[in-house]
């Protein structure tokens, strides 16, 4: 394919028709002209464009409505596969999936994130190489990343993040890219949650939508007008380090004081619990930390549910912090939903009912008149499909795309 033979307008274009398909499963010439406005002709121009890449498929006759029957169109999304992972604060879990975002061969690895990155990234290139080996797989046209921790997403280094000690401005795509020779994308888990979250369901009220990660930190994924909020640099939605005015006395890891995540993150919880077990407030805790020497914030959320006072009266503070935060967001961002995940969110309805009511006694009426909040679901997965939606995303973006169409495949060679 030829330099001059696709213009930026037609590979908008191209990539609009390809999106349409991909997302309907199965669809048909007309209905297709319909959805994306094009006249017949364009729409044909750009399908049989598709035709010829290998990214659209014709299949089996479909209905007739008076006349001939049209033939109908599906999105090849075996053409390519995409390497996942979503890197944690002790774990990882890795994956692949197709070009349509279905995720398959998941894998699980305890992992400390603060071995640094040369030790992380060799096990997961490791653990990389034995599904490419075992699936014989072929044709990596990317690989998605989820860290914990702030991530600049131009150029998908991580910036000073607290729990990752050696990764501040490591080139993980360098590294990544000259391993598979494919274009590589990082950002942090909590917009990768936010993704996933919206890429399951995809209704109307993720199209507006805050994803609110509660686990060793917090953290928020913002999607407004159905995409993602990133911020100038990839940072907005760091509110676990809002300040926290009725608290001014904690000193959170990032060195300030009074943050939210000091306040009621999970190491907050844990920190309060051991405080408490000392002072004789809780016998659930005091029997955990007899038994296991420790206390973990599963302990406190495992006391909540057995009618622990101490440990349902910190469940509910904690909601209450977040709920405040999460009032001046829906005051000011107006959204249709707000999740609740991390592993926080195990707590459950004591939680979620706190927050809730916070959020409601300090909204304004109509910012919370059609407000749903509810906890997302308790899975590994919900992070690895938000990965797979920001690499397909990025893979038919129509700068990018237009690069990698001549070729027919996209490598790490590319602008992007």
């Amino acid at each position: 394919m030829s330099d001059g033979e696709l213009s930026a307008s037609d590979a908008t274009s191209l990539a609009r028709v390809i999106e349409f398909v991909r997302r309907a499963g199965s669809t048909s010439r007309p209905e297709v002209s319909r959805e994306t406005g094009f006249s017949r002709t364009s729409t044909s121009k750009y399908i049989d464009l598709g035709l010829s890449l290998g990214l659209i498929l014709e299949s089996d006759l479909g209905p007739s409505t008076g006349g001939r029957a049209p033939r109908l169109l599906r999105f090849n999304s075996t053409a390519g596969t995409i390497l996942l992972a979503e890197l944690g604060a002790s774990s990882m879990v890795i994956a692949t999936a197709d070009l349509s975002g279905n995720i398959s061969n998941i894998t699980s690895l305890e992992v400390e994130i603060s071995l640094g990155p040369d030790k992380v990234l060799a096990q997961l290139e490791k653990a990389f190489n034995a599904i490419i080996s075992r699936e014989k797989i072929e044709g990596i046209w990317g690989i998605g990343i989820g860290l914990p921790g702030p991530v600049e997403f131009a150029t998908a280094m991580p910036i000073s993040p607290p729990i990752m000690p050696g990764w501040d401005r490591y080139p993980v795509r360098k590294y990544l890219s000259e391993k598979y020779a494919a274009p590589v994308w990082v950002d942090n888990e909590v917009n990768l949650l936010a993704l996933g979250e919206q890429s399951k369901t995809f209704s109307k009220s993720t199209s507006e939508m805050i994803y609110v990660k509660i686990g060793s930190g917090i953290g928020a994924g913002l999607i407004t007008g159905g995409r993602l909020h990133r911020g100038a640099q990839g940072c907005a939605g760091d509110i676990g380090h809002i300040e926290v005015t009725t608290v001014l006395d904690v000193v959170c890891r990032c060195g300030n004081v009074g943050c939210l995540e000091a306040v009621a993150g999970g190491l907050a919880l844990r920190a309060e619990a051991l405080t408490a077990t000392k002072a004789g407030k809780s016998k659930h805790l005091e029997e955990r930390l007899k038994a296991n020497k420790k206390l973990t914030t599963k302990d406190v959320i495992e006391g909540s549910k057995s009618g622990d006072k101490w440990c349902l009266d910190a469940i509910t503070g904690a909601g209450r912090e977040v709920g405040k935060i999460l009032a001046t967001l829906v005051n000011f961002h107006n959204p249709s939903l707000i999740v609740i995940g991390g592993s926080i969110s195990a707590a459950g309805d004591p939680l979620l009912a706190a927050i809730r009511e916070t959020v409601l006694n300090r909204s304004l009426p109509l910012a919370t008149r059609d407000l749903e909040i509810r906890l997302g679901e308790s899975t590994d997965s919900t992070g690895l499909f938000g990965a797979a939606s920001m690499v397909n995303y990025e893979l038919f973006e129509s700068s990018f795309f237009r690069q990698w169409i001549k070729k027919g495949y996209p490598t790490s060679t590319l602008r992007y």
